[in-house]
């Protein structure tokens, strides 16, 4: 039996931040982090788009927003004393077509109103940032950067380790007990012991959660992410990034152009729903998963009111002229025989019973254990405020 006074399950890259943010505040303590796979960031800190967000889309007084903000400038400083790269390289959000608009000013008043450098432009500007992109009027946010979220949480996890923070591999929870003066955990690694507990399990928070026998007002849904990427003679296509007006009703940003720091260009993600919690494969099918998903109030509702969207969605992912589509009402030069496939992403999105997408990060809190119920986009980005401010919930309790 080891103890310790924190214990972080999930070694993603808000687990990560949070163990370095809590050994900064009290270098004295001990942190343990528990992580199911055979090493850290192996889910969704490993497989996204690997932008630095601005806050542009985040309503305002939304912790989104506030996290976003303080989280991107954390981040830029910690990259800048380990050496690495951030490049702040600018994205474009496009209209298309008249009727986005309205939705175009609303996004742009947003990100004013939250203190984004963001400019509007008409569709020369446009051309003189992005020749290629097609567009009657977009933003453009300079301060929006990309980074590499996968050597970010290598180097996260070296500096817990140095500060006498431990990470333990191949630990999966299998039961767990929050007790007057302390909490217990058992996995396949054997028990531990806790003051106190922080989950930040991501795909599998809501599990972990109920484990504890803490009542969940949501539970995790995987919508799957798919991704191509440009070819050599195409990628000149994309200088920066390139997105589209995202639909208000949805917490996606829908199917962008990302130019990566290897100097590939990626084109997605989608958004379909994935019948395994680390589905990332179509054909991956976890049958209790899936009874999960079907049997669950939540979905159901969601469900019988975007069923459209949910139909939309899974044509585009199995169909490649239906997500080409997509990729070409933003650059309209770019072919079939241009895109190539491209590893995917697992999204967790908390859904509640009464079938609403939770579109902020939520927190559980008992005496002494957090759960991070939700923390999608722009999770990665904030990920040391957020870990900043779980670190402050946890002040109040030593």
């Amino acid at each position: 039996m080891t103890s310790a006074d924190l214990v972080i399950v999930g070694g993603g890259i808000v687990g990560l931040a949070t163990a370095y943010r809590f050994l900064k505040r009290w270098p004295q303590r001990s942190v343990i982090v528990l992580e199911k796979e055979a090493a850290p960031a192996r889910h969704q800190s490993a497989h996204n788009s690997g932008v630095l967000h601005s806050g542009i889309y985040y309503k305002p007084g939304s912790l989104k927003a506030a996290y976003c903000r303080e989280g991107k400038k954390a981040l830029e400083a910690f990259c800048a004393r380990e050496g690495i790269e951030v490049r702040v390289c600018g994205k474009v959000i496009v209209a298309t077509q008249e009727s986005e608009l309205p939705a175009l000013m609303t996004l742009y008043e947003r990100g004013r109103a939250g203190k984004v450098h963001c400019d509007l432009i008409d569709s020369r500007r446009l051309r003189a940032l992005e020749p290629h992109a097609a567009g009657i009027r977009a933003i453009h946010v300079p301060e929006a950067g990309i980074v590499d979220f996968r050597r970010v949480c290598r180097h996260l996890a070296a500096r817990l380790e140095e500060g006498g923070g431990r990470i333990i591999s191949q630990a999966r929870v299998t039961g767990l007990e929050e007790l007057r003066q302390e909490v217990r955990v058992e996995s396949t690694r054997g028990e531990f012991r806790g003051r106190f507990l922080l989950n930040c399990a991501g795909l599998q928070a809501d599990r972990l959660a109920t484990l504890g026998n803490v009542p969940t007002p949501a539970r995790i849904l995987p919508f799957r992410g798919e991704y191509y990427k440009l070819t050599p003679a195409a990628a000149p296509l994309c200088r920066t990034m390139i997105y589209p007006v995202p639909d208000p009703r949805f917490p996606f940003l829908g199917v962008h152009l990302t130019r990566t720091l290897a100097g590939e260009v990626k084109c997605g993600p989608n958004a379909v729903l994935a019948w395994a919690r680390e589905g990332y494969d179509r054909w991956q099918v976890n049958p209790q998963d899936v009874w999960e998903i079907l049997t669950y109030p939540g979905f159901i509702r969601l469900a019988a009111r975007y069923w459209r969207t949910g139909l939309k969605e899974l044509w585009r992912s199995c169909n490649m002229n239906a997500f080409l589509k997509s990729v070409r009402s933003l650059v309209p030069e770019i072919a079939r025989e241009d895109l190539l496939p491209a590893a995917a992403g697992v999204r967790a999105q908390a859904v509640t019973r009464d079938g609403r997408i939770l579109d902020d990060f939520c927190f559980l809190e008992s005496r002494r254990l957090i759960h991070v119920l939700n923390a999608p986009s722009p999770g990665a980005t904030a990920s040391l405020s957020l870990g900043q401010a779980l670190v402050e919930k946890l002040s109040q309790r030593f």
